[in-house]
């Protein structure tokens, strides 16, 4: 697996106490140890969900090499899907599986509302941790994985969230900053942004993702499944309010 490693990486704290149980996972020495699952966990804290991950490795010391252009870029991920309805976050309703992301892809920015970097610009912080929502659909031109961000057709005009990119797809940049430890990676999501949702939901991915090399739909295709928590995405892990 390509990628460098990160210069600076916060020291990390344990994950937050979280009444529920956790998905466990045994290391694999296939996959690298940044991305090597051993824990996944979604809980209530405060006035937050948290969405947290810890991994047999230092997660986000990887980084993908740079492409050079927008068309066949890669883009690193740890994901939280979730049995969200799509509208909780500002899409339409029923449009697939609604998943946080922190991701990462040194070719571009589409965070354009959030300046990760701190340097007065917002477009150029593609090369930092940042965070998605996604709605994630099958489609079977995206090879084996058979999953992309849902594409908005041309002339389409579909409910989105304030913080939508632009860019032709259904994901979001809400700004929320993901936290890096030397185990475990976290977001916190206020429920005040989704509604303060019921029972739902949740299984863990790390994932390699690329940029169709036509820039078409399927505009962003997920290229490589590093590790699934659960093994199978069967969404075992439930929060409860």
């Amino acid at each position: 697996m390509k990628g460098v490693a990160l210069l600076a990486i916060a020291a990390g704290a344990a994950l937050p106490a979280l009444a529920h149980d956790p998905i466990k996972a045994a290391p694999s020495a296939k996959v690298a140890p940044a991305f090597d699952l051993v824990r996944t966990e979604v809980g209530v804290d405060g006035d937050a969900l948290v969405f947290a991950h810890a991994t047999s490795g230092m997660p986000g010391a990887l980084v993908p090499d740079r492409n050079g252009r927008l068309a066949g870029a890669p883009v690193y991920s740890y994901v939280w899907s979730t049995s969200l309805d799509s509208a909780a976050v500002g899409f339409e309703p029923a449009q697939g599986i609604l998943a946080l992301a922190a991701a990462i892809h040194p070719d571009f920015d589409d965070t354009p509302l959030d300046d990760e970097n701190g340097d007065g610009n917002p477009k150029n912080d593609g090369k930092m941790w940042h965070s998605h929502w996604v709605v994630l659909v099958k489609d079977a031109a995206c090879g084996p994985a058979g999953l992309k961000v849902k594409d908005i057709p041309k002339g389409a005009t579909p409910k989105l969230p304030r913080t939508w990119p632009g860019l032709p797809l259904l994901i979001d940049s809400p700004g929320y900053r993901p936290g890096f430890g030397t185990s475990t990676v976290e977001i916190r999501v206020p429920l005040r942004d989704i509604g303060a949702p019921k029972d739902f939901k949740y299984d863990g991915v790390t994932a390699g993702l690329r940029v169709n090399a036509n820039v078409h739909d399927p505009l962003l295709c997920v290229e490589n499944v590093f590790k699934v928590a659960s093994g199978d995405l069967s969404l075992p892990g439930q929060v409860k309010r």
